[in-house]
């Protein structure tokens, strides 16, 4: 079932959608941007929907959310993550929503902006009073509400996430495995090692760039063939994340590296349990800064890599 990651990342870099101006599938239906609104825990939450133009109404489609960063908002993500281009080419309902902003500390600094309630394992936290936002619960309200809205395939919902988005993907691989089929964490993920009991095992992909030193922050480029080190020196990622995945998922600590020292290196992770339909993966991804990459911004297109290895994986 597996193919290699990194001719993935090739092939995924080679392909264009070439799209054409075709009128509506179907008249009823609002194609492309959609905002709404929802209530959780007494809070009006935003999120934004990108109906792809081939969708009809009657085919069950897959469903992506692309979570964005830290001071980011669904609308942000909506416009730069290529997600609703790659949703246009491939018929994936898109779905962006917003963090909501409240006052946190984070580094010694205390500052008032959006953020994803991706605690515990996180390196930031609220300040005294605040009342952290239950954003598990806006994630499960919005698939309830899109299931409606929308005829999706249950089996089928993956989450992507960037930052502290990535960070969020991470709680939720543990909490919402019931929901989701696939994860896809980029830039962070979780900030300690520890253990917790996932409500299922299932896939996920850690993606960092080699010069990613979290925003605002630079440093050298590590060199790709440094993968095997950084796996085992201690530290908040990929050190403290792998572990905790090792941990929390069963999976045999011996991994295989695949790859290009050029592009991509992936160290990936099977689980001890025989014929189970999961695994970790590790990828370390050249000249790449603290960005979500979309084939602007850096030479691979995330959103196309990323669906050619989600979309291998259904919920049981």
């Amino acid at each position: 079932m597996k193919n290699s990651i990194c001719a993935i990342c090739l092939l995924a870099i080679l392909i264009v959608g070439c799209g054409k101006n075709e009128p509506p599938v179907n008249p009823d239906i609002k194609y492309g941007k959609n905002k709404f609104s929802t209530v959780v825990d007494g809070i009006e939450r935003e999120y934004f929907v990108s109906v792809p133009k081939n969708y009809d109404g009657k085919t069950a489609v897959p469903v992506v959310f692309m979570l964005h960063g830290t001071g980011g908002d669904g609308e942000k993500f909506y416009n730069i993550s290529g997600w609703k281009e790659v949703g246009d080419q491939e018929n994936i309902l898109t779905v962006f929503p917003s963090a909501l902003s409240r006052c946190i500390i984070e580094e010694g600094e205390t500052k008032t902006i959006s953020k994803w309630n991706s605690l515990p394992a996180a390196n930031f936290y609220y300040c005294a009073k605040v009342t952290p936002p239950d954003d598990v619960k806006f994630f499960k309200t919005i698939i309830d509400e899109i299931t409606e809205k929308y005829k999706i395939d249950s089996k089928r919902i993956y989450f992507v996430g960037f930052s502290n988005g990535g960070q969020m993907c991470a709680k939720l691989s543990m909490e919402m495995g019931d929901k989701i089929a696939a994860i896809v964490e980029s830039a962070a993920a979780f900030r300690m090692d520890t253990t917790f009991v996932p409500v299922r095992k299932m896939p996920v992909t850690f993606q960092l760039g080699n010069g990613d030193y979290g925003p605002g922050k630079e440093g050298p480029f590590i060199p790709l063939s440094n993968l095997s080190s950084m796996l085992s020196f201690p530290g908040p990622q990929p050190y403290a994340t792998t572990q905790t995945y090792i941990k929390s998922f069963d999976l045999n600590p011996n991994y295989t590296i695949s790859g290009d020292t050029d592009t991509v290196v992936i160290a990936t992770y099977l689980p001890n349990e025989v014929n189970a339909n999961y695994e970790y993966n590790f990828a370390l991804i050249k000249d790449l800064a603290h960005l979500y990459p979309n084939g602007a911004n850096h030479l691979l297109y995330g959103a196309r890599i990323n669906w050619a290895w989600l979309k291998n994986y259904t919920l049981p």
